[in-house]
This record gives structure tokens, sequence and C-alpha cells, in this order.
């Protein structure tokens, strides 16, 4: 029986697909690292604003909203560069390319004299997680089988909480100085791996004529071997042969992107859709609070203890992407997209009206609720608005523009990113956090009824397919 289930197409451990799940895990150490920078800020921050470990202190609301959202600006640095050099070096050079800026950032941690170093070294943070969220998603989705896709693209997610999680733990118990020794290894760890075991995705290696070079990746990733039945070979082989006659046929001028071809029917469908998941993704909240989140819970009218209750929400953040990895490949994007985002609406709503009941009651035997709600509000968002977030995007769009589509899209993003990372601790400070909870949850509601009439499922997709 054990064996029947080692043989299932979308099992991860199925022979033909352990080199496409060996490749996903380490490339998503990078993501890992990325998490932990992310992560370590919100307890960090509030060290800085009083008792700071370093010579300075970060108090004026100006210097913790750059610091929060240079994030967002080196992101879309970082999208428009790799989304530049994509197509020019190839996944595999992209993805040894973003570990540069990462570890740039940590030494400017341990070495900072101000608060000028923390805003370059988010930036540089930012520019890691930008390119990341472009290369790994489009280079998982030309390696990976349709059954399986869904899965590993919410992999990136799902390490990326992993290491906030651990972020949020390291910031809060171990000393300032000792977090960047610390994590410095892991990009170290991931330079070695990229270069040792990863190969060049098939699609590129076709679209840049090495054909030979193509089929090598393919049989690879496939893992399909000399020794192997020859009918298995053949029919595997012949999946290899549809895919080079489809990038490659045509004359490469008339086949080049054009404007043109990002107004065609197809194209101008996937708009709408993908313009109201970038939105929802980042003003939701759900990101911007994952930043702040220790000042939230300090402000939520709860006794606990912030820093322990943003390491529980570290946790549930992980259990949400691991769920999407589950459920991705069975339920479909849609069903868990609006599960997501009528759970959050939901959630941000009852949590504004717990803070503007604290205002005037006393609720210490309640402490209680204000993590429940932010816990269901975390789990829920990252069951479909996160996890599925960049697997839905890439796979909206038709193939002839799908990866510069996807990486404007990302681009996008990461504008919303500064956007939401610089007005939102302004927000709580004018507008109160109650308030500013509700305008998120109104977001996420608008979001939910335009999903539920207006996005189409995806799973299952061949990303040859319009």
């Amino acid at each position: 029986m054990l064996m029947r289930l080692f043989q299932r197409p979308n099992c991860l451990l199925n022979r033909r697909n352990r080199y496409q799940l060996l490749t996903t895990l380490l490339i998503n150490v990078i993501s890992i690292s990325h998490g932990i920078g992310i992560g370590w800020l919100s307890p960090t921050l509030r060290k800085l604003q009083s008792n700071s470990p370093v010579g300075f202190e970060v108090k004026s609301e100006f210097e913790i909203s750059w610091v929060g959202s240079m994030l967002g600006m080196g992101s879309v640095t970082g999208n428009i560069l790799i989304g530049c050099l994509l197509g020019r070096l190839g996944s595999k050079r992209c993805l040894l390319l973003i570990a540069i800026p990462h570890s740039c950032l940590w030494i400017l941690v341990y070495f900072a004299q101000s608060v000028e170093y923390l805003y370059v070294g988010r930036l540089l943070a930012g520019i890691c997680g930008g390119g990341m969220y472009i290369v790994h998603p489009i280079f998982l989705s030309e390696i990976a089988d349709a059954n399986i896709r869904g899965t590993f693209s919410a992999m990136v997610m799902l390490s990326v909480n992993v290491g906030v999680l651990v972020g949020y733990i390291m910031g809060t118990h171990l000393p300032y100085y000792s977090i960047p020794f610390m994590v410095l290894i892991l990009p170290l760890c991931y330079l070695i791996s990229v270069l040792l075991f990863i190969k060049e995705s098939p699609m590129h290696l076709i679209r840049i004529g090495k054909y030979s070079a193509a089929e090598r990746s393919f049989r690879y990733y496939k893992n399909i071997k000399d020794s192997d039945n020859i009918h298995d070979q053949n029919r595997a082989m012949e999946e290899f042969e549809i895919m080079k006659i489809a990038l490659a046929k045509g004359d490469p001028l008339q086949d080049a992107v054009t404007f043109k071809d990002f107004y065609s029917r197809a194209a101008l469908k996937a708009y709408g859709p993908a313009l109201v998941l970038l939105i929802a993704n980042q003003f939701s909240g759900l990101f911007t609070m994952v930043n702040y989140m220790s000042d939230i819970f300090a402000n939520s009218g709860s006794t606990m203890d912030p820093d322990t209750c943003t390491i529980i929400i570290g946790a549930v953040q992980i259990l949400g992407t691991y769920v999407t990895t589950l459920l991705c490949d069975i339920c479909g994007r849609k069903l868990l997209m609006l599960v997501s985002t009528a759970g959050v609406a939901i959630s941000l709503t009852a949590f504004g009206f717990f803070t503007k009941y604290a205002e005037s009651h006393d609720v210490g035997e309640y402490s209680w609720i204000p993590l429940l709600l932010m816990s269901m509000d975390i789990f829920l968002g990252n069951i479909g608005l996160v996890g599925c977030f960049f697997v839905s995007l890439v796979e909206m769009f038709p193939v002839k523009i799908r990866a510069k589509a996807a990486s404007m899209a990302i681009v996008v993003c990461s504008s919303f990113v500064f956007v939401m990372l610089n007005i939102f601790p302004i927000c709580m400070k004018q507008w109160g956090i109650s308030a500013t909870m509700w305008s998120c949850a109104g977001v996420t509601a608008l979001s939910f009824l335009y999903f539920t009439y207006f996005m189409k499922e995806t799973k299952g997709k061949s990303m040859l397919d319009d």
C-alpha cells in the first residue's frame, strides 16, 4: 500500500518528482533566510525604540516607517533587476545573484552605527526578496509537473514563514550582535547548493537554442535514467518534444513579445483578477502586520507579552502555509482564495471592534482575544492570499507574456508593499488601530466578492496553455 502511495503522480516522493522536490527545498534556503530578516525586525524594532542594544535609538514615527518601508523599495528594485536579467542570464544565475544583497544585509546590521545603516540593510533585504519572488515561482513552474506545481510554489511562502518565526524567536531571545553571524551561514549554504545541485530549467535552455542541454535538464528534473524501461522513457520524452515544439516553433523575430501581445484577449481577461489579487494580498495588511506585529499587540489592549504573541503568530503562519501545500492541488486555487478573503475580513473586523471596546473598558480578563483573532487572520490569510499568491499570479497570464507580465505584476505588488509598510504605523498613530483594521477588512471583503464572480480556477493548467 505504501509503495502504491509513492507511485501516485501527485506524491512528492514519487520517483519522478524527487529531484524536483530536492531542488525546491534547496532554493528555499534563501526563502527561510529572507523570512528571518523580515521577522527579526518586529521584536528588534521595539528594542531599538528604548534601551537600544546599539549606539542609537529609532524613536520617531518617520524613522520607524522608513525602516519598515525600505523593504518595499528594495523589493521593487529587485523585481525590476531580476525581471530584466531572467531572460538573459537564466534562472540559475539569477538564483545565485539574489544571495549577494541578502548577505550584505547582515553585515550592515552588525556594523550599524546609525538608523541609516538599517535603511540600507532593509533596502538590500528587499532586493533579495523582490528577486526571489520573481525567479522562484517562474523557475518552479518550468521544472515541476502540473499536478504538484501548486504545492512546490506554496513552499516558497511556507519557507518564508518558517524564517519569519525563527526571526521572531531570535530577535526576542538572542543578543543583537549574535544574530548576523548565525544567519550568514544560510546564504553561504544556499550559494554552494545552487552551484552544485541546481540545473538551468529546460524551458529556458530551449528558448536560447541549447537543445542538448535542455534534454539533459529535462531528464534530470523528471528523473529519467538510461536504465529505465524503454517504453517509460519514450513516453516521458514525448513531453519534452511537445515542449520543444511549443517553445521553439516559428521565427524568433515574429515570436518575440510585443506590446500587441499585452492587449490580446487572453491577456486582457487576466489583468482584472491579477490586479485584485495584488490589492488583496497587500492591502489586507497580512504582510505589513508581520513586520509590525509586536507593536500591534502592544496597542491592542491585551496585557499579554507582545513578543510572545508575535512568536505564536509566527507558528500560526507556518501552519497556514503548510495547509496550502496540502490543499492547493486538491481543492484548487479559487476555493482557498474565497475562504482566505472571507476569513481575513471577518477576523480584522472583530479585531477592530475589540480594540475599540478596549479603549473605554477593562479587558484584562479577555487579553487572549486579540491573539485569537490575529491568529485567525494570519492562518486564514496564509491558506490563500499568501500561500496561493504566486502560483495563482503566474498561472493567470497567457504563456507568451507570462514571465514579463508576472514580473511587472510583482513590481506593482512590491510598490504596494512600500506604500503599506510606510503608511501602516502612521495610520495606527493617526486613525487608531481599530480604523486601520477596518480599512484592511473592507478591502478584503470587496476582493472576496470579486473572486466569487470573476476568478477562474487554474488548478492543473499546463504551462504551455493560455
